[in-house]
């Protein structure tokens, strides 16, 4: 199993780089999340996952072995493929792959282009007791607040604003203080939209 490479980055495009580690040139796969980590320059490292087929060897790369860990959890479902998985973690950060499944959140899921909902509710399905495993994720504080963000993109939503506008700003108000009550939560995301 190749771990990771190390070497000097020869190519770099959004859906794969190629890596020359000892004089060998590695054609790598990566998401749209690995290839805005990757840095500006020529010396790089990235994790690699290998997957073989009876036709074909195929390496993939990730930025963090934390992308890598959600990247092998999200193969392990049925009915998830390794292009599945790449464009999952492509419109998604890791994190927000990680959250949507710990929280039971399918829309998030259900958003990523060839997700339907049966294949998002057997991804939360097989995945979430592992992620909250993996992560040591406190599920009361997660229902919690997942509660009160439910109940503020619905406050939003009957004020007017569009759920994937009201999304965004609450998120973001979240991602600087999670312990926010509801009514805070939608004042300062009115203040974002």
């Amino acid at each position: 199993m190749i771990n990771h490479l190390k070497g000097k980055l020869v190519e770099k495009n959004p859906t794969h780089v190629v890596i020359e580690c000892g004089g060998v040139g590695y054609f790598v796969n990566i998401s749209l999340h690995t290839f805005s980590q990757l840095p500006e320059g020529e010396s790089i490292q990235i994790f690699t996952h290998l997957q073989i087929k009876e036709d074909s060897h195929t390496l993939f790369g990730f930025s963090t072995t934390s992308e890598r860990e959600i990247f092998r959890l999200l193969l392990s479902v049925s009915g998830i493929g390794s292009s599945t998985a790449r464009t999952m973690l492509s419109s998604l950060a890791p994190a927000q792959v990680r959250d949507a499944i710990a929280n039971g959140d399918v829309a998030t899921i259900q958003g990523v282009k060839g997700i339907g909902a049966k294949t998002a509710q057997r991804v939360i399905l097989d995945l979430r007791d592992k992620i909250l495993k993996v992560y040591d994720i406190d599920e009361v504080s997660l229902s919690s607040n997942n509660t009160n963000k439910d109940e503020a993109l619905s406050a939003l939503e009957v004020l007017g604003f569009v759920r994937k506008q009201a999304e965004k700003a609450v998120d973001k108000v979240l991602s600087q203080d999670p312990s926010l009550s509801v009514e805070n939560i939608i004042k300062l995301a009115l203040k974002n939209l």
